[in-house]
């Protein structure tokens, strides 16, 4: 009969396996504590979710869908605090909000950046899933770059570079924190796509951007052209006169829209706007800022193997 041997006998582990589930522990640990007094459990009429605290005076940063259709409610922090939250601004298109709270000695977490992550790297998700508050669940930066579509009304934009982790979510992480192995902000969880696949909102120059419009003027402010387009690769020759591979195709022109009154067509390939060159959709959006609205904008497009500078003047994108 073969011998039991249990697991106070088994062969020693490897030296070095030890040490690395402890170095694994003590960055999730130490995350926790640092970021879980700043993540609040945000309660609404109709659901709820989370939130984070990014300033010591009561902002909170959490997803546009959690409070959605309501302008106040109430929020619970670890140490026991209830405290009622206003929402100060919401922008359904990048699925953040900010709300307001009163109270003293609020720990705001660390912002950072996640245009500096990695795939394969650690991330660590803190939030209130089916309102067990506090939770923490730990995994990797899946794949980055992923896009994700919002509506607002019969506006459809999406929402870039994406964070996909496989740290488990579940409805109410939404608007919690995802955190890097220093436990600084880099993303806000928003979606669960499928079961070890969860998405965030990357905090990045973009998204701040929209978090300080958020909280100094209640709404963020987006330039209207009034077109489709899809990225697409450059014909050869236009690609080594421009020395870069891709444009973006203007698929459709609406009627009477800023894009039409300037003379911009289906078939046109967006290649600059006031000269900065322009290879995805991305990359045009972040073109059509507040500071567009109003003013001309100049498209260089190629056309016929012709390339045109065609002066556009943006209107603001109704909310």
């Amino acid at each position: 009969m073969a011998e039991l041997v249990f697991i106070s006998r088994a062969t020693e582990q490897p030296e070095g396996d030890e040490e690395a589930l402890d170095a694994y522990s003590r960055t999730v640990t130490a995350v926790a504590e640092r970021l879980t007094p700043s993540v609040a459990n945000v309660r609404v009429r109709r659901g709820g979710g989370s939130g984070v605290v990014i300033t010591p005076d009561g902002f909170l940063l959490t997803s546009a869908h959690v409070v959605a259709r309501t302008r106040s409610g109430s929020v619970t922090f670890a140490d026991g605090r209830d405290l009622r939250f206003d929402v100060v601004g919401a922008d359904p298109l990048s699925d953040l909000a900010v709300l307001r709270v009163t109270g003293e000695q609020l720990a705001a977490a660390e912002l950072g950046d996640a245009d500096a992550l990695r795939v394969g790297q650690l991330v660590v998700a803190i939030g209130n899933p089916h309102g067990f508050s506090g939770s923490v669940t730990a995994g990797v930066v899946s794949a980055l770059g992923r896009s994700l579509p919002t509506r607002s009304g019969a506006n459809v934009r999406v929402v870039d570079n994406v964070i996909q982790t496989d740290a488990a979510l579940n409805p109410g992480n939404s608007g919690g924190a995802l955190a890097d192995g220093r436990g600084r902000v880099v993303g806000i969880n928003t979606a669960v796509a499928g079961v070890g696949l969860g998405l965030a909102v990357p905090i990045n120059t973009a998204t701040r951007q929209i978090v300080g419009a958020l909280m100094s003027e209640g709404r963020f402010r987006r330039a209207y052209l009034g077109i489709g387009g899809e990225q697409r690769p450059l014909p050869p020759r236009l690609a080594r006169s421009l020395g870069r591979r891709g444009g973006v195709e203007i698929a459709q022109v609406v009627e009477d829209a800023p894009a039409a009154r300037a003379g911009l067509r289906p078939g046109d390939l967006i290649v600059a706007v006031d000269g900065t060159p322009i290879e995805t959709m991305s990359e045009l959006q972040r073109q059509l800022i507040s500071e567009a609205i109003g003013t001309s904008v100049t498209f260089t497009v190629a056309r016929a193997a012709r390339l045109l500078d065609i002066d556009v003047v943006p209107l603001e994108l109704a909310a």
